[in-house]
């Protein structure tokens, strides 16, 4: 199971960081992939990381702006989110990614989301 959290809502140039915790079982040897809804759109990718945390990649509307990193140790993976604009807003959503950590990332059947966190940016 995963769980997201740390959602909230923030003026736009705001900054929040989002959590994705794993219970019952270890993220170690698992990339993880943060993806957004927007209200009335399509689901998004924003950013993934590698098993180790060796190899990250961002989308190009989030890079220089989303910081996504883990702790194994936590069994927990972050994105720290800065520099928050009103388009940010969606819900966020953390998912295993069995496939890996590469451009084009996505999930297959056997992969984990979470619930979903809101992500909120308004003045």
């Amino acid at each position: 199971q995963l769980v997201e959290s740390g959602g909230g809502l923030v003026r736009p140039g705001g900054s929040l960081r989002l959590s994705c915790a794993a219970f019952e079982f270890s993220l170690d040897n698992y990339a993880i992939g943060w993806f957004r809804r927007a209200p009335g759109k399509e689901r998004e990718r924003v950013s993934c990381i590698g098993g180790s945390g060796s190899n990250t990649y961002y989308s190009v509307s989030v890079k220089g702006r989303f910081t996504i990193s883990r702790d194994n140790a936590k069994n927990t993976v972050y994105l720290q989110i800065d520099s928050l604009k009103p388009e940010d807003t969606a819900e966020y959503y953390c998912a295993t990614l069995r496939t890996g950590c590469d451009y084009g990332f996505y999930v297959i059947d056997r992969d984990y989301w979470g619930q979903g966190t809101r992500v909120t940016v308004s003045s």
